[in-house]
Formats: structure tokens, C-alpha cells, sequence
């Protein structure tokens, strides 16, 4: 039986990210990047896939779970009739993107409790069993360009392609797990120690986090949810870059059992732009500096090619395809990677991107000639465009449609141009704008209202809301 999703927590350093089932088993995992190859991924399988699991070796009385407060640090406490420990798990930020991380720190808060540690390492998504060493400081493991090291006092034992360990935490002890990874033709680094690399996690975020402007006052009823938001916004973050991912995960399904599981570790404009808003407005322009900057090395070239979507480092071929031998979350199935979205059009992007980088110059984002230079182009082609049917924000796969809400987003693209001209000193066609935008306007009022439904459709023609 799978998981249920809200059984995981997600931690991450700004480089790739980490699901955390409720059980203490980390069951997603892709290094060194996002979009890498999972080296854990029985989120989509079952533990023969890849899994890291550490928990108490007897019955379980009561689990209960918390970020530390302003962090991504995941903390896990077991009751057991013996005692109570607590799992540790973060992800420490790194000055080198070949070089990552996970630490699992198993803290004993009162008696004494059995734990039990389960590795199962699969790289390539679940299909690649490693060559896996014992070492002084624990063992390494090797498949191809991908090597691992888990660097632990405590004595392991391997079976099956399995390592395994069971050991006691007792009250104020603490027992350190550090899995590193590394390019196999570059040598390993020494994790240095884990109880200091906490305390550098915890600072950084605190620091990042209680930068957050919005409901400043302490005690506010929406500010902790508002701050845990924005931290996993920041978590999703590709650091070297600047992109921001939909998500660190492949083919969760829109529905159980159903096809539609997509392959979400990209940066999709439109999502970048609404994760922007929400980090502009809570006085985050860092982020929104970086992501622009990205946006002009992604999207740079013949604004016709511009994509809905991109790679983390603007690459722009994300080609699809399946992974038969995994079964899918709960059965769902094709596992896939890539995303051949790349390739449809998708006109409600523009107008995200013009109303994000509208509202970035009204939070005082440094002005940039070459951004504006940029949009006034892709306004120049969407003025050819914007009548043209398009796969929408749905990314259907039977065919172009004329969808209303792609329509209404081109209206908001030119809106936001005339805005930024009349509220904001910037130079532009305004007029020709302004024809277009009432165009648009008048379009949408004819063809995606349905009288008799008294509501606007899916699309033109159609019955759907």
C-alpha cells in the first residue's frame, strides 16, 4: 500500500530535495540536482527501489512531526514503551553543487530506545544496483558518474544488496547519519561534523526566514503558515541558477490509478512568476533579481521559440519518456521523465510573466533595460499570436483549442504593458496596446461567455466551466 502523500515531509538545500515518509523512510531522492536520476525512489515502487529508513526497532507508540521553526529541518519524535527519540533531517547547504548532502541525526530525548537503520541504494530510478564497499567511516557505493559514502559510528551489516544496523540512542545522546554524494572521477569529500553543520542549517534559514515582511507582528493567526510557504518556495529554488521548479517530483497522479503523472522538475513560467508574486510581496526581491536574470539566458533568441517551460539551467530539450519498471504511486502508471509540454503552446504565459515583472518594479526590482527590451519583443510577437488556438493551462493532448483563460492572460500581457508605460516610465507602443488590449476584451466577451450557462467556458464552443 502506498503512503499517503501528506505522510511526507520535504526537505532540501537549494540543489535538489528529499520526501520523508512518517515511518522515517526517505523514499525520494534525486542527486545531485532536481532533475537527476532518483538514487531512493520507492515513492514511486516499494523499498526494493531505493529507500533510507530509520526508526525504532520495537512497536511504535505515537509519532508526531515538526519543521523547526523559520527552517527545512525535519524533525520526527518516536514513543516507544522504552523511551523517546527524535530523527533529525536536513539537508546542509553546500558551495559546490557537485557535493550534497543528507543528514539524519537520531537524538534520544528520554529512556532508552532499540533503532534499526535500512539502506537500500538503487541509482538510475530504482533499476541500478551499486558497488557498494565497507569502509572505515561506513561504506561507499559507486555506479557509474554516481557514487555515495554513509559516514556513521555505528556498525553496519550488508545482505541482499541491503545494508542494514540496529543500535540504542539514550537521553542526551546523539547518533549521526551522513549521506554524501559525489561525481565518481572526483574524489570525496569529508562531511564535516554533523551537530555544527545543524547549527549552520538552522542560522541560514532563521536569517533567510525572519527577513519575511508580511504580518510582521509576532502572533499573528497566518504568519507561521505564511513563513512555512515561503520556505518551501525558497527550498525549491535552483540556487546556481536561479529557476524555480514546479515541484521536486515525477508522476504523482492527478487522480489515483490515472495517467496523467507528469514529470514537474522544471521551471514552467507560469509557475516561477506566481511563486515570484508571492515572495515580492513578502519582501523577498533577491529571488526575484536571480529569476529574471535566468528568464533572459532561458528565453533568450527568436521570441517565437519562446517556451512555456525550461531546465534548471535554461535547458530547453526535456524529452519524455517512461520508466516501465517502476509500478507508479499507488499503481499509477507510466512513471514518466521529461515533460513534452516543452514543445506546446501555451499563450497565458506571457501575460503571468508581464504581470509578475510589473509588479517586481513596483517593489522597487532594479530596473533593467534589457528586461524591458525583452518583454516589448514578446509583445511585439504575441500581438501575431494571441488569436491562435493553443493547448492552455490544462496542456491537453488532443489538439489545440481557443481557451478563454489563455485568451483573458494575452488581455493582461498588454494590460500590464500599458501599465508599466502610464504608471512606471517605461517607453512602448501604447496606443497600438491599447487597441489590442480592447480587442482581446471584446473577444472574450463574444465567444467565451455562455448565456445560457450565465458563466465564461473552458473554451470557445465549449460547455465546460
Amino acid at each position: 500500500m502506498a503512503k499517503p502523500i501528506e505522510d511526507y515531509g520535504f526537505i532540501g538545500n537549494m540543489l535538489t530535495g528529499a520526501l520523508i515518509a512518517r515511518d522515517g523512510s526517505l523514499d525520494w531522492l534525486c542527486l545531485p540536482r532536481f532533475d537527476s536520476a532518483a538514487c531512493f525512489a520507492a515513492l514511486r515502487g516499494g523499498p526494493e527501489h531505493g529507500r533510507w529508513q530509520i526508526a525504532p526497532a520495537g512497536e511504535i507508540v505515537r509519532t508526531s512531526r515538526r519543521y523547526r521553526p523559520g527552517t527545512a529541518i525535519l524533525e520526527t519524535t518516536f514513543e516507544t514503551a522504552e523511551g523517546r527519540a527524535t530523527v533529525i533531517d536536513f539537508m546542509p547547504f553546500t558551495d559546490d553543487e557537485r557535493y550534497v548532502d543528507v543528514v539524519r541525526l537520531v537524538r534520544g530525548d528520554a529512556g532508552k530506545v532499540r533503532m534499526r537503520m535500512e539502506l537500500i541504494m538503487r541509482f538510475g530510478y530504482g533499476r541500478l544496483v551499486p558497488w557498494v564497499r565497507r569502509q572505515g567511516y561506513g561504506l561507499s557505493a559507486v555506479t557509474g558518474p554516481d557514487a555515495l559514502q554513509l559516514h556513521t559510528p555505528v556498525e553496519l551489516h550488508g545482505a541482499n544488496f541491503t545494508t542494514t544496523a540496529e543500535f540504542s540512542v539514550g537521553a542526551g545522546a546523539t547518533v549521526p547519519f551522513t549521506l554524501a554524494y559525489h561525481p565518481s572521477h572526483h574524489p570525496a569529500r569529508l562531511p564535516e561534523n554533523a551537530d555544527q553543520r545543524l547549527e549552520q542549517a538552522t542560522r541560514l534559514w532563521c536569517d533567510w526566514s525572519g527577513r519575511c515582511q508580511h504580518e510582521r507582528q509576532e502572533g499573528h493567526p497566518w504568519r507561521e503558515a505564511v513563513v512555512r510557504s515561503l520556505i518551501t518556495l525558497k527550498a525549491l529554488t535552483f540556487q546556481p541558477t536561479g529557476g524555480i521548479v514546479a515541484a521536486p517530483t515525477t508522476s504523482l497522479p492527478e487522480r489515483l490509478g490515472g495517467i496523467r503523472n507528469w514529470d514537474y522538475r522544471f521551471c514552467w513560467i507560469r509557475d516561477a512568476t506566481l511563486t515570484l508574486y508571492a515572495l515580492l510581496t513578502s519582501g523577498y526581491r533577491e529571488e526575484a533579481e536571480a529569476w529574471r536574470h535566468w528568464l533572459l539566458r532561458a528565453a533568450a533568441g527568436d521570441p517565437k521559440q519562446l517556451q512555456i517551460m525550461y531546465g534548471l539551467g535554461g535547458e530547453r530539450r526535456l524529452t519524455e519518456f517512461d520508466l516501465p519498471w517502476l509500478p507508479g504511486y499507488a499503481g499509477s502508471s507510466p512513471v514518466r521523465v521529461g515533460n513534452a509540454a516543452h514543445e506546446q503552446r501555451q499563450l497565458d504565459v506571457q501575460g503571468e510573466l508581464m504581470d509578475t515583472l510589473y509588479v517586481a518594479r513596483k517593489f522597487h526590482l532594479e530596473p533593467d533595460d534589457d528586461a524591458w527590451r525583452f518583454q516589448k519583443t514578446m509583445l511585439e510577437q504575441l500581438a501575431r499570436d494571441w488569436n491562435k488556438p493553443d493547448e492552455g493551462i490544462w496542456e491537453i493532448r488532443s489538439g489545440k483549442r481557443h481557451f478563454t483563460h489563455s485568451r483573458m492572460m494575452c488581455w493582461a500581457a498588454f494590460d500590464r504593458g500599458i501599465k508599466a508605460v502610464e504608471n512606471q516610465g517605461l517607453t512602448g507602443p501604447v496606443e497600438r496596446w491599447r487597441v489590442l488590449r480592447d480587442t482581446i476584451h471584446a473577444d472574450v466577451c463574444r465567444h467565451g461567455w455562455n448565456p445560457d450557462k450565465q458563466a465564461f467556458v473552458q473554451y470557445y464552443g465549449g460547455n465546460a466551466l
